[in-house]
């Protein structure tokens, strides 16, 4: 059974640090494509960074610039590091696994991670 635990989340100041980390068990991590996205209080989720299995990356306009996603394979884990964090940054931190077969992709899903930024 595939899967994905967040870690990282806390209370940070504006223009501080945090970096979360996304553990992926229970199948061929290496072949996992990975998003971070975000939810605040009504609003609806967002991707804010994904990597590929061949570690390319991709960010949202919001974040780019500020955040970096990377991946060990050796370690199962992607990480999310967030710098330059804003009030709006706020919000629950979810990563999503992707894993592509021939006849369907299959999305797993982490339990989110609170992140919130004081202003």
């Amino acid at each position: 059974q595939v899967q994905l635990v967040e870690s990282g989340g806390g209370l940070v100041q504006a223009g501080g640090s945090l970096r979360l980390s996304c553990l992926v068990s229970g199948s061929i991590f290496s072949g996992f494509a990975v998003g971070w996205y975000r939810q605040a209080p009504g609003k609806q989720r967002e991707l804010v960074a994904h990597i590929t299995s061949g570690g390319i990356t991709d960010y949202a306009d919001s974040v780019r610039g500020r955040f970096t996603v990377s991946r060990d394979n050796a370690k199962n884990t992607v990480y999310l590091q967030m710098s330059s964090l804003k009030p709006e940054d706020t919000s629950v931190y979810y990563c999503k696994g992707r894993y592509e077969t021939f006849a369907r992709p299959y999305d797993y899903w982490g339990q989110g991670t609170q992140v919130t930024v004081s202003s």
